[in-house]
């Protein structure tokens, strides 16, 4: 059987083998040609049943090769036999057959099983006739999964018959696709009937089947034979595909080896049509700039980007495009992809905001902290998830945007201003003047980003994620740090102790083992009878011995080895379970349903598994905390910022021009982030917003200004995780060939549903508080990595490393000289290392203009 690959049933008649690409005699195709030349061939056929076909093919021959009446019947009588087909079985149907035959396994007295002859009808068993209407077990069948809906089913009948002296070959075309009853393998109309029977000759017509069959499957060939109005019409089809073919010599491969199917296959219209990147000169390396623009997916074709030339043309443009789509972008997020894609973005969200809180709040005096990153992430993100021209974006607090505050903060306090009053007339200034970008259409600006600005500002917040992960991970070796000095030997010296310095300056020593034998009294020299009972019966602990004005002494007070040892455990076995769990779709176990299902829930699965490991070991490893109560971080400030009163009247003024500064970081920020969400290759169908994006935005700035929240931007590698938790796939697929992508789940839900999720997390904080840190550094560790590895500067940094003889096969290789793909890499990682350079000092403020 053959759906776009070949599949054989194996020699004990058992199975199917692996789908492999079909490899056939040179010989036998020119014996097909001469088949189609010679044999009956009948076009547009009216027929509605398979007696019919036989009756009307059988009569149609050339007067020079009919054949007798008689064997006419007998040749008849043998095409409609009932063919026995292999059915495709679960493990399920294998196992209860394997337990309930007695004569499985060759078992003494057990009649031998031969297959079913192919010759004539005496010499095999009695066997019903086709049926006019399908059985059950072709309804049961569960290879029909693997058939695309529409398609049709084409027959090919060869083989070896003693009563007849010459071949006899039929080529059958009907006008309109019928069911054939049981004579397919599942039940699907059939237009296309192949029939070559001859006297005995090895394996020549079992080849010419084969040669028939893969014509079939071809694409180019199915047009030819669909429209095909003569005879020479299918012959030019076959010359057409004997001009493509390619042979492998005899001696330099083993026919018998199957080869496996390719990951990708050409399209018919690149097959049709001379591909020009094939004759271009190998030494041209300037068309990488074209080639680049042209596929390197940014909607530069599209009319997102093209500018009207009316004020705020370009926006209402993009809410007239966005409009029709909008009851579909609840409607569509009815799937269950999407529930793992919420809790997935829903936990790094969470994470990002503690983190990013932690940090603002040691940066501004917790005038901003964990309460108000929380609070800000759910206000911003379900409002532009609710609004946005791209509601897969996952708006966040960023690095830049953490430097600015860090700066904005000293200088207030160097210049005795008031923080909150004087941030807010800056986000009111950059509100306007991104409201005013939004009018002059300044989004146009973005079709000059090309895969160089793209690829850098990528992999640079990738790599911010990754040593982000890695830094927290480290800094918990001091907070829990590690006795390198450890000794088995010296056992006996560990100790700590409680130093309480009270009325008598007592020390109690605190013995770990519990059933030490009791210790006489100490007698105090100031006291007369001063009794001390031994710690395991009255012992402070640490808690107890720091709240009561004490601390610690001893050489083994301060470690706690075992919480940074399962700590990392914990961070490595959850990117390493996530990344594994994500491959499984392409997994050779278990059914396809069930690997999509587990690489959909992949970093859930990973989270819940590395939390059961923790609970088990009942270690104190740092947990998530989320603040439990609605109030500001810092008492000292309200939940509204008024414009004046703390400050001078000038501030308002002066206030403008750092805003010009974060209004280009807010730009390139989320600008970038978005081309990068729109490129080409996630085959969105719903259409770009760069304008309404940048207007939430801007409108957002408002906002959390004046109630002192953070400022949110798209946050690029969460974006990008968040589509690619949603990425669709084809439900059906031919046996051997990989599924199609068919584009991103583009809906507002999911979004929603996260950011809603992070609004009320404050009262779940009693469930996620079992939730250790180290797991959520690990999906960190996972998002960066893979976003890192969804970009082509990664694959052309491997090269750097690679011996030429040892390079992947990458089109722009074929193209474009080595020694220009390495320079413009060295030149692209040299301007990485500068923005890294740059976004970890006080210069980090140009961040955006340096990008």
């Amino acid at each position: 059987r053959w759906i776009k690959f070949e599949e054989k049933v194996e020699d004990g008649g058992e199975r199917w083998s692996p789908p492999h690409v079909p490899a056939l005699p040179l010989h036998s195709l020119f014996q097909l040609r001469t088949c189609l030349q010679k044999g009956t061939m009948l076009l547009d056929l009216d027929a509605t049943s398979f007696k019919e076909i036989i009756d009307k093919a059988l009569s149609g021959q050339p007067e020079e090769a009919e054949l007798q009446p008689a064997l006419r019947e007998r040749l008849a009588a043998l095409l409609l036999l009932q063919p026995q087909h292999q059915p495709t079985k679960s493990l399920l149907q294998l196992l209860a057959e394997l337990g309930l035959s007695p004569c499985r396994g060759r078992k003494p007295g057990c009649p031998t099983r031969h297959p079913p002859a192919a010759s004539s009808p005496g010499q095999s068993e009695p066997r019903t006739q086709i049926s006019k209407t399908p059985l059950k077990e072709q309804l049961r069948n569960r290879f029909k999964k693997k058939v695309l809906p529409g398609a049709e089913a084409a027959h090919v009948a060869v083989g070896e018959v003693e009563f007849l002296e010459k071949p006899f070959a039929a080529f059958v075309r009907l006008r309109c696709a019928v069911s054939l009853g049981s004579l397919a393998e599942v039940s699907l109309p059939s237009r296309f009937l192949f029939i070559l029977l001859g006297p005995p000759k090895a394996k020549a017509y079992h080849e010419v089947g084969r040669a028939m069959a893969t014509l079939l499957t071809d694409e180019l060939f199915q047009r030819v034979a669909r429209w095909a109005e003569h005879r020479e019409d299918l012959i030019a089809g076959i010359e057409a595909f004997l001009d493509e073919l390619i042979v492998l010599p005899p001696g330099k491969w083993d026919p018998s080896a199957r080869i496996p199917p390719p990951s990708h296959l050409p399209s018919p219209r690149r097959r049709t049509a001379v591909d020009p990147l094939d004759h271009q000169p190998p030494g041209n390396g300037n068309m990488t700039a074209a080639g680049d623009r042209a596929t390197a997916g940014h909607p530069h074709s599209g009319e997102e980007l093209e500018r009207t030339g009316r004020l705020f043309g370009g926006l209402l443009r993009d809410i007239r495009r966005k409009a029709p789509w909008y009851g579909s972008d609840f409607s569509d997020a009815l799937h269950p992809q999407c529930l793992s894609a919420v809790l997935y973005i829903y936990l790094a969200t969470v994470t990002n905001a503690i983190t990013f809180g932690g940090m603002l709040g040691d940066a501004t005096a917790n005038m901003q902290g964990v309460l108000e990153s929380f609070l800000g992430t759910a206000f911003a993100g379900f409002v532009f998830c609710l609004f946005s021209g791209q509601p897969l974006t996952i708006l966040s607090s960023t690095g830049p945007v953490l430097v600015f505050e860090r700066l904005l903060f000293s200088f207030s306090q160097d210049h005795s201003l008031d923080y909150l009053e004087f941030r807010l007339w800056i986000g009111l200034w950059v509100a306007f003047f991104g409201v005013v970008l939004v009018a002059t259409e300044a989004s146009h600006l973005v079709r000059y980003f090309t895969r160089f600005t793209e690829e850098g500002f990528c992999a640079l917040i990738s790599l911010i994620f990754i040593y982000d992960s890695l830094k927290k991970m480290l800094s918990l070796a001091d907070a829990f740090p590690i006795n390198w000095q450890y000794r088995l030997d010296n056992v006996t010296s560990y100790s700590c102790t409680c130093n309480l310095r009270r009325l008598f300056n007592l020390i109690l020593t605190c013995l770990t083992p519990l059933h030490h034998p009791p210790l006489p009294s100490i007698h105090h020299p100031d006291e007369t009878s001063t009794n001390l009972t031994p710690c395991h019966f009255a012992g402070l602990s640490r808690t107890q011995c720091l709240g009561r004005g004490g601390h610690l002494l001893g050489t083994s007070c301060q470690y706690v080895p075992d919480v940074t040892l399962i700590s990392f455990l914990l961070f490595g076995g959850t990117f390493l379970f996530c990344t594994a769990l994500k491959r499984f779709r392409s997994s050779r176990y278990f059914p396809v349903g069930v690997r999509k299902l587990v690489s959909d829930f992949a970093v859930i699965l990973a989270i819940l598994a590395s939390c059961a490991v923790d609970a088990v070991l009942g270690l104190e490893t740092p947990k998530l905390l989320v603040p439990s109560e609605l109030k500001p971080t810092n008492p000292a400030r309200g939940w509204i910022v008024f414009p004046f009163g703390a400050n001078t009247w000038w501030v308002c003024l002066v206030s403008a021009v750092p805003a010009v500064l974060v209004t280009i970081l807010i730009f390139m920020d989320q600008q970038i982030t978005a081309v990068i969400l729109n490129r080409r290759e996630y085959k969105l169908q719903k259409g770009a917003g760069f304008h309404l994006d940048l207007l939430c935005v801007s409108l957002l700035m408002v906002v959390t200004s004046v109630t002192g929240l953070p400022w949110y931007v798209s946050a690029t590698v969460i974006s990008l995780a968040h589509m690619e938790s949603l990425r669709k796939e084809s439900a059906t697929s031919a046996p051997g060939e990989h599924p199609e992508f068919l584009g991103i789940r583009e809906q507002r839900l999911t979004g929603l549903a996260v950011f809603i999720l992070m609004g009320v997390s404050i009262f779940m904080a009693p469930v996620l508080k079992h939730i250790p840190m180290p797991v959520l550094y690990g999906v960190f560790l996972h998002m960066g990595v893979t976003a890192l590895n969804s970009i082509q500067l990664t694959d052309r940094v491997r090269l750097l490393l690679m011996p030429a003889k040892h390079q992947p096969d990458l089109a722009y290789l074929r193209h474009v000289p080595l020694r220009r793909v390495h320079l413009f890499t060295v030149i692209q990682l040299l301007c990485l290392a500068l923005l890294w350079v740059l976004k970890s000092t006080m210069a980090a403020i140009i961040f955006p203009v340096m990008v």
